[in-house]
């Protein structure tokens, strides 16, 4: 059975970074993206990056502060996450496509991890 582990979450401060973690059990020739949720909102999307890394999508209120990567050898996908403000406060999932490129909507994605929790204090 696939299966997503989010791993990298934490406490920072506000202008601090983080580094957050997506292993895959099988990553194979598929798109994952990353998304988020605060409490009282809906789930939103942050970016997302084709099968090869060789396409990358941002939401607007991350572009230029988060970066996401893939290494396919280890199966993982990575989010940096620099100059975090405290509304990036949110839990942090990665999910996985069933096609080779990236999407902004979570109902193109089919497998989901189970979240880790950042938080940016002020």
């Amino acid at each position: 059975q696939l299966q997503l582990a989010e791993s990298g979450g934490g406490l920072v401060q506000a202008g601090g970074s983080l580094r957050l973690s997506c292993a895959v059990s099988a990553l194979g020739a598929y798109a994952v993206g990353w998304f988020r949720q605060s409490p009282g909102k809906e789930r939103e999307f942050v970016s997302a990056i084709s099968w090869d890394g060789g396409r990358t999508f941002y939401a607007d209120s991350v572009k230029g502060r988060f970066t996401i990567s893939r290494d396919n050898a280890k199966r993982t996908v990575y989010l940096q996450m620099n100059s975090l403000k405290p509304e990036d406060t949110a839990v942090y999932y990665c999910a996985r496509r069933g096609t080779l490129e990236a999407a902004y909507s979570m109902s193109e994605y089919k497998y989901w991890g189970q979240g880790t929790q950042v938080t940016v204090s002020s």
